[in-house]
């Protein structure tokens, strides 16, 4: 079994009318970007077996093509006369469209709403969404373990072992998971969750030595695998508390270097 994925770029103008038809740079985005509008991406995953003869599982152009006349028109219109829907409510109905119309298994649906912040829709779970945010946090840090010598500690942890320790600029992408609310009670909602993120994890960890500040690194090395397991654990309850559960937890300790868990 594979899964196919396939991202589609468009703009919602601001303007009134139709979506522009144009199709000269679909790299960039069709619909294209007139004056001003707002950017988005649809990522489409579509798992099972790909055919012996041809060696698809499905033909991208028919995903652009199921995404673009049955998909997105949906969200322009919820854009332009609904912004107050929440945007799994609209998401649902893209994936529901889609879904029905496109010939290939459909696993998922996400719709990147700005660089940081997604909502996905799994065939496998409709009725509940999964929301993605990313956040930041600047933090140093020492790589030594107690039940290593020193000799040890600097043949395993190398220039990370330095006594005084030394700091990252971590970038953290927490995703939960949550139940569908109705058109008046959106259930928890991307506030909700930047409001308990900031509280729980960047606010008690920004600008602080993980080693010596914080308790929960105490006897425990800081790798950037604890520090996700860590951020999970301190999210767990009280996302549970505002409706939710977590998914997983994923931390950047560089561009080239991030850990996730749970997988």
């Amino acid at each position: 079994m594979v899964e196919l994925t396939r991202v589609i770029r468009f703009c919602i103008p601001f303007a009134d009318g139709a979506l522009p038809e144009d199709r000269h740079n679909t790299f960039a985005g069709t619909p294209a970007m007139h004056n001003l509008g707002a950017f988005y991406e649809l990522q489409l995953r579509c798992r099972g077996e790909p055919d012996p003869v041809t060696g698809y599982l499905a033909d991208i152009g028919d995903m652009d093509e199921t995404v673009r006349r049955h998909g997105i028109p949906l969200i322009h219109d919820a854009v332009r006369t609904r912004p107050a829907t929440p945007a799994s409510h609209v998401l649902r109905a893209a994936f529901e469209r889609v879904r029905d119309t496109l010939v290939a298994p459909v696993q998922s649906l996400s719709w990147r709403l700005t660089p940081t912040y997604t909502v996905t829709v799994e065939a496998d779970a409709m009725h509940r969404f999964e929301m993605s945010q990313q956040f930041s946090f600047a933090a140093a840090h020492r790589l030594h373990s107690e039940q290593l010598s020193d000799d040890e500690n600097r043949r395993v942890f190398g220039k990370c072992n330095n006594r005084h320790g030394h700091g990252h600029n971590y970038k953290l992408e927490v995703t939960v998971s949550a139940d569908f609310g109705g058109e008046n009670e959106p259930g928890f909602s991307l506030l909700d969750l930047e409001r308990i993120v900031d509280a729980t994890v960047v606010r008690r960890f920004d600008h602080t030595h993980l080693n010596l500040d914080l308790e929960e690194f105490n006897g425990r090395v800081p790798s950037v695998e604890h520090i996700a397991q860590v951020i999970h654990d301190l999210l767990v309850e009280p996302i549970r508390d505002a409706g939710a559960e977590i998914a997983r937890v994923t931390v950047w300790e560089t561009e080239k270097t991030s850990c996730t868990y749970p997988v």
